[in-house]
């Protein structure tokens, strides 16, 4: 009988720790693959990450980047730190360009305020001076929750690239407005470069919590890696040396944001 593995992969922060730990946990209370891998690092994988990843004892192993979009990290390092776990290994794509994603998003929006009158959402994502991933998958979700919920403006924002976070308060017409983070976990970002860049001590603005610990997050995970076990008993091999691409469509048939 094959035996199967999973690995959460992502940056260590104080925040994210437990908050893989916690999907962690639900996922191994589901008992859909033998074990579970919590595998945080800082800053270098391939190094950081080589010993536990030559560990990992399983024939099949399937490895989930916590994260909401492709980087440089997960394009090259992770792909080349994944050389060092033996067995057939998955990768699948980051979590942040599933279609589940954008419930948590609405849900996390209207937790914070809900759309009783007009209200103004805007989305905050990291962003990138060099690649397209943080966008597309802010955009996505964006028209995605536009098409799906009662807010009836959404715009996209970011601390990297325009349009800026700095900005989106003068840019939203109406008076109500709630932006919500497109990050995984809290980190300095959403604790305070966000709060600070969007002035929320003015008021007018209520701000949501990331993604987190949100148990359709667990659920998203486990997608993931249904997809590639379908994959692999096809035989149509996601290599781990090889760039992600997206094979998934959400809910209504539509590809998921471009990873390319």
């Amino acid at each position: 009988m094959t035996s199967d593995a999973l690995l959460l992969i992502g940056r260590r922060t104080t925040h994210a720790q437990a908050t893989f730990e916690t999907h962690a946990a639900r996922l191994e209370d589901r008992d859909f693959v033998d074990d579970v891998h919590v595998c945080p690092f800082e800053s270098e994988p391939i190094r950081e990450l080589r010993d536990q990843f030559e560990a990992v004892s399983a024939d099949r192993v399937f490895a989930v980047p916590m994260c909401v979009a492709h980087s440089y990290a997960t394009l090259d390092d992770l792909p080349a730190a994944l050389t060092h776990v033996s067995g057939d290994v998955r990768y699948c794509e980051p979590l942040g360009g599933s279609p589940v994603v954008t419930e948590v998003l609405r849900s996390r929006a209207t937790d914070a305020m809900p759309a009783t009158e007009p209200t103004s959402l805007a989305l905050v994502g990291f962003g990138s001076s060099s690649k397209p991933h943080h966008r597309q998958t802010a955009e996505y979700h964006a028209a995605r929750i536009a098409e799906q919920s009662a807010y009836d403006e959404v715009e996209t924002c970011y601390l990297l690239q325009n349009p800026t976070v700095e900005c989106v308060r003068y840019n939203l017409r109406n008076e109500r407005a709630v932006a919500v983070p497109l990050f995984f976990t809290r980190s300095e970002a959403t604790e305070r470069r966000i709060p600070e860049a969007l002035e929320l001590d003015r008021g007018g603005i209520e701000y949501a919590e990331p993604l987190g610990e949100h148990p359709r997050i667990t659920d998203a995970i486990r997608a993931a890696v249904e997809q590639q076990r379908v994959l692999a008993d096809g035989d149509a091999a996601t290599p781990a040396t090889a760039q992600p691409r997206p094979v998934a469509t959400d809910g209504d048939g539509r590809s998921p944001p471009p990873n390319n």
